[in-house]
């Protein structure tokens, strides 16, 4: 349980440097991010460096033992080069060019930049790969932010079409895998491929998706020819990179496969991000100041899962923010109930952005652990609380790592692509189903491992699948071979790879093991709510629902009130037929919970739990005092069983 923070030491006088770094090493700060923004700094001119001012950075901040995670600075190239080379500007679209001025603003397929970032990465490795202070190494910045990626540039077309032809082989066999033949869209070869843009109509939606596969591949080997330089320089240090929360735009499991990375990292703004994502406006306004207790606990989940175990938060947020739609000051509490929140859920280090806040530029609006006059800032006094009740107590210096949990759910990167670019109706969004398949499970105080539809499934008791739009037959081998109980949910099965319904009609290869078939398959504007009870609970269908027939072996579970199946089962697996209100969510997961051996637990509202090291932790993001379900004779070693708002305590069951 270590705490961090970012630094840019560029943007300050030099004078304040020394007592910067002593200050963070008092606050209990161990680790500091820096020059990820700082090309023009390392390098002003082309081919001229100028390294003093790193390395006296670097040699202050290792004098008071702090140990550093160098950034490339790729994600800002500077103005010498776009003056040099402008065709690295990134396209859009429609075709306009983005301009420099800010940051990002690059083009993922150049050669010429690609060539460029691995020339000032080695550079920066030379110089620094082997200094001790140095632990780690993050590539570029938040690679696809601000809808960089994808790009529509020449050099995309390049690098898309030899993508395809080493794909398919030959262009018959893409017309074929396409189905080209609609709407005469057949190509003589591939150099007629274009790019699925500004099409009067909709596009192939083949083309589309073999676009998104090729850009997420795009941004996985950018990172990897950085990741190769730095390893040859700095074979000792970590290597890693900062994911995004609620992020979709490449593959994060094939980015980090093939252990291109150390640690998976993310940037974490609970608060922004409840704001920004599609959440109902009632949950948006009971959680404005604390965050949706679920929001940053599933990309914990989920980068843990994409670091194999190993995550780290690399930005945290320590106050208000600047980008979302609106910005509130966190509850009292929130700043240092989060990095608990991140340490419960298994990481390593949490890094809070930034260390002072900037009173000029784009980010003046964004708070840091310091105030533009030094002072210590209300999140910055919340992280000196921390960091003490952490030096403290031997049970939260000393945690193992997160265990195993019980409960998967599978996250699949290509099955947002696909309902993205044929959503059929304008309220289904993938990830917000899969976001709220995870609420429920959590609220109902299940830890849950967030896992890529290829991973090992064997060991776990319940295996949620909110959707998965491929379903092919390994998959279904896992399901055969499981002991574990199965919830699937809609359009699963409804597509081949190759973006086509499958010849037996969906769920495709499931019917191995649940035998029915979807007939039709309809989009719920508000005012078409199918009603449904299960159990004690109720509520409709919303957004998306099939009708379904069931054929010999399949049991109808619920029905709806027009008597369309809801929920159909065979055995350990259940399909759900319908994206369904939340409540009747909860009560699907409940019923498989327990068929499983699991045992619920009903939390009052806006209370969360989690387990790592043999401790349990309970965290109120509620507006009313709640009780942790803590039993008798706990042994607490953080806070006490009850809770306000903000509040967060942990235990050690009795033996």
């Amino acid at each position: 349980m270590q705490i961090g923070v970012c630094y840019y030491p560029e943007q300050w006088p030099r004078s304040m440097w020394a007592n910067d770094a002593r200050r963070m090493a008092e606050l209990g700060i161990t680790h500091v991010r820096i020059a990820e923004f700082a090309w023009s700094r390392m390098e002003p001119r082309a081919g001229v460096h100028d390294w003093e001012w790193l390395d006296e950075a670097i040699e202050t901040l290792a004098a008071q033992g702090l140990k550093l995670v160098l950034g490339t600075p790729t994600a800002a190239p500077p103005m010498w080069l776009i003056e040099r080379h402008p065709e690295i500007l990134p396209v859009r679209a429609d075709g306009t060019r983005w301009n420099q001025g800010s940051r990002r603003h690059y083009d993922i397929a150049s050669d010429i930049y690609r060539q460029e970032c691995v020339r000032i990465t080695e550079a920066m490795a030379q110089r620094y790969g082997k200094h001790p202070a140095v632990v780690a190494w993050q590539t570029d910045n938040e690679l696809g932010c601000h809808e960089t990626v994808p790009s529509y540039s020449p050099a995309a077309l390049r690098r898309f079409r030899a993508w395809l032809q080493q794909r398919y082989g030959t262009v018959e066999a893409l017309n074929t895998a396409w189905g080209n033949v609609f709407w005469s869209m057949e190509y003589p070869s591939f150099e007629q491929v274009g790019l699925p843009v500004l099409t009067p109509t909709d596009a192939n939606p083949s083309h589309l998706l073999d676009f998104r596969r090729y850009m997420s591949d795009e941004v996985a080997s950018f990172h990897r020819e950085q990741a190769d330089v730095l390893r040859r320089h700095a074979p000792h240090a970590d290597v890693l990179h900062n994911f995004m929360g609620f992020f979709t735009t490449f593959d994060h499991y094939r980015f980090a496969a093939d252990k291109a990375i150390d640690v998976a990292t993310w940037d974490s703004y609970p608060i922004a991000r409840t704001e920004s994502i599609g959440l109902p406006d009632a949950q948006k306004a009971r959680y404005a100041r604390t965050a949706h207790p679920d929001v940053s606990a599933f990309d914990h989940d989920r980068y843990r899962g994409v670091g194999a175990g190993r995550f780290w938060v690399m930005e945290q947020q320590a106050g208000p923010v600047n980008w979302a739609a609106w910005n509130p000051v966190p509850a009292p509490g929130m700043v240092r109930l989060w990095a608990y929140e991140a340490f419960a859920h298994g990481a390593e280090l949490v890094s809070y952005f930034r260390w002072r806040q900037c009173p000029y530029a784009q980010e003046q609006m964004h708070s840091g652990l310091n105030l533009p006059n030094d002072e210590l800032s209300p999140g910055g006094k919340e992280v000196a609380q921390a960091t003490r009740e952490i030096a403290g107590t031997e049970a939260l210096r000393s945690l193992a790592p997160t265990e195993r949990a019980a409960v998967a759910l599978v996250f699949d990167y290509e099955t947002q692509w696909i309902f993205e670019i044929q959503r059929h109706g304008a309220g289904f969004d993938y990830q917000t189903l899969a976001f709220d398949y995870y609420s429920a499970l959590r609220e109902q105080g299940f830890d849950v491992d967030i896992v890529s539809r290829h991973a090992d499934l064997s060991a776990y008791r319940l295996v949620v699948v909110p959707s998965l739009a491929v379903i092919d037959n390994a998959f279904v081998a896992q399901i055969e071979r499981s002991d574990a109980h199965w919830v699937i949910g809609p359009r699963s099965g409804s597509k081949t790879t190759n973006f086509a319904i499958p010849d037996t009609l969906p769920p495709g290869a499931l019917q191995r093991v649940l035998p029915f078939q979807v007939l039709e398959a309809e989009s719920l504007r508000p005012t078409l709510a199918p009603a449904i009870s299960i159990g004690e609970a109720s509520g409709t269908a919303i957004h998306w629902r099939e009708h379904v027939r069931p054929n010999d072996g399949a049991r109808v579970d619920a029905r709806f009130d027009d008597g369309w199946p809801a929920l159909v089962s065979r055995g350990r697996v259940r399909y759900v037929a319908a994206w369904l209100t939340h409540g009747l969510h909860y009560a699907v997961l409940g019923d498989a919970a327990r068929a499983s051996g699991l045992v619920p637990q009903a939390l009052p509202e806006g209370l969360r739990l989690a387990r790592r090291g043999g401790l349990t932790f309970a965290f109120n993001f509620g507006d009313t005092r709640v009780q942790a379900p803590a039993p008798a004779r706990a042994q607490f070693v953080l806070g006490e069983a009850a809770l306000c708002t903000g509040d967060v305590c942990a235990w050690r069951d009795p033996h």
